[in-house]
């Protein structure tokens, strides 16, 4: 897993793609702000996407999400249209 980098007081909001095996694939997000609701944020990404995910608790990085597929450019365009991340504090692996 990837860590979060910190910045001052600000946190990046990192996005990573993970191989599994043959075409598989996971693409996950970590560093949003403990405020939101992970759950809804997850709903919502699901249903825009049309791809199955969970939350994952990490004991390093707390709370992960996880979604099928490399989503990467997708998730970043929906949470800073959403209001959720800003652009400058977004990290995308492997662009």
């Amino acid at each position: 897993m990837l860590r979060i980098l910190v910045l001052g007081q600000k946190s990046m909001c990192t996005f990573a793609h993970k191989q599994r095996n043959g075409r598989k694939s996971l693409t996950t997000v970590q560093g949003l702000k403990k405020e939101f609701s992970y759950n809804k944020i997850l709903k919502d990404l699901k249903k825009e996407f049309c791809c199955n995910g969970t939350v994952v608790q990490d004991p390093e990085l707390g709370q992960v999400i996880q979604l099928q597929g490399d989503q990467r450019k997708n998730v970043s365009t929906f949470l800073t249209q959403a209001g959720i991340v800003k652009k400058e504090h977004i990290k995308i692996h492997g662009f």
